[in-house]
C-alpha cells in the first residue's frame, strides 16, 4: 500500500479531475449521437443510456482505463525527465524521484507499462482508437520535452488534455463532430490558461535554468493577461459547442458556472501575490470541470 501511495503521489492522481470529466462528456455526447441516429431516433433521455449499455457496456470501462493509463504514463515520464530540475528547485525537491522515494528507472518502467496498457485498452475499444493511440502518446509524452525549447509548452499540455472529450467521442461513434472539436479547443484554452497561472511559481527558477514558460518569457503581469485572454476564448468556445450540439438549459447553467469559476480563479492571483495559486489551480479548476460535466450529462440524460 505504501508503494501504491508513492506512485499515486508521483503521478498526482488527484489531478485526474481536470480531464476525466471532459472524457465523460465526450462519452455521453457520443452515446446520444449514436443512439439518436437512424431508426433509433425515438430513443430519448435515460433510455439512451440503458439501451446503449446493453450492447456496449465495456466501452465505458475501457475509456476510463485509457484515461487513467495515458495520464499515468504522461505524469511519470514528466517526473522522470524533469528529475534533475526538480532536485534543484526548492518547491519540487520533495517530489518522489529527487527525494529518493522512487528511482528514475522505476519511474521509466512505470511509464512504459502504462503506455502499453493504454494502447492495449485502445485496441479493445476499436481499431480506429488503436491506430490513433500512438499519436496520443506522442503528444502527451512529448509535452515533457517542450519546456526545453518553447514557451508554448502550456498549449501542448492543453492539447494533450483536449484529447479526452474527442477520444471518448471517437471511442463511441468512430467519428468526430464539430461540437466536440469546439469543446476540445475549449479544453486547450482552459488548460493553457490555468497552467500559465500555476507556472508563475517557477518563473525565476525557469529563467535561471534556461527553461521556457510564458511567465519566464513575458513576465508575470503579461502572463496573467494572456491567461485571461485564453480563458475568455475558452468561455466563447464552451458556448459555441453548446449551441452547435443544441444543448438546453442545464448545459447553459453549467457553462455559466464554469465561466464564473474562470473569473474567480483570476481574482485570486496577482503578479505580486501568488499565495493563492494552488486554490486557483486545483480547487477552482477541479470544481469547474466536475460541475460542468454534471450539468452537461444531466442535459443529455434528462432534457434532450
Amino acid at each position: 500500500m505504501s508503494k501504491v501511495k508513492n506512485y499515486l503521489s508521483l503521478i498526482k492522481f488527484s489531478h485526474t479531475i481536470f480531464a476525466m470529466p471532459f472524457a465523460l462528456i465526450g462519452f455521453f455526447m457520443g452515446v446520444y449521437t449514436i443512439m439518436n441516429s437512424g431508426d433509433t431516433s425515438s430513443i430519448k433521455g435515460i433510455d439512451v443510456i440503458i439501451e446503449y449499455s446493453k450492447t456496449h457496456r465495456l466501452i465505458f470501462i475501457y475509456i476510463i482505463a485509457c484515461m487513467v493509463f495515458a495520464r499515468s504514463a504522461a505524469m511519470a515520464f514528466n517526473r522522470y525527465l524533469d528529475r534533475e530540475f526538480d532536485a534543484k528547485n526548492p518547491r519540487t525537491a520533495i517530489r518522489e524521484i529527487p527525494s529518493g522515494i522512487i528511482s528514475p528507472s522505476s519511474a521509466l518502467r512505470f511509464t512504459i507499462l502504462n503506455s502499453m496498457l493504454f494502447v492495449g485498452f485502445a485496441f479493445m475499444i476499436n481499431i480506429k482508437c488503436f491506430l490513433l493511440s500512438p499519436i496520443a502518446l506522442i503528444i502527451i509524452l512529448g509535452y515533457s520535452y517542450t519546456k526545453r525549447f518553447t514557451a508554448l509548452c502550456h498549449v501542448v499540455l492543453g492539447l494533450g488534455l483536449s484529447l479526452a472529450p474527442a477520444g471518448a467521442f471517437i471511442a463511441v461513434t468512430q467519428s468526430i463532430d464539430l461540437s466536440v472539436i469546439l469543446l476540445s479547443l475549449a479544453v486547450i484554452g482552459w488548460v493553457s490558461g490555468f497552467d500559465i497561472i500555476y507556472s508563475l511559481q517557477d518563473d525565476a527558477f525557469d529563467s535561471s535554468q534556461g527553461l521556457w514558460s510564458i511567465p519566464s518569457a513575458l513576465g508575470r503581469e503579461k502572463a496573467l493577461r494572456l491567461s485571461r485572454i485564453l480563458h475568455i476564448i475558452t468561455a466563447i468556445l464552451i458556448y459555441l459547442a453548446g449551441f452547435q450540439f443544441d444543448f438546453g438549459i442545464s448545459y447553459t447553467i453549467g457553462a455559466v458556472l464554469f465561466t464564473w469559476l474562470l473569473v474567480y480563479q483570476h481574482s485570486l492571483v496577482r503578479p505580486d501575490d501568488l499565495s493563492r495559486v494552488n486554490i486557483a489551480f486545483m480547487t477552482a479548476n477541479g470544481i469547474a470541470s466536475i460541475a460542468f460535466a454534471i450539468f452537461v450529462i444531466a442535459d443529455l440524460i434528462l432534457f434532450k
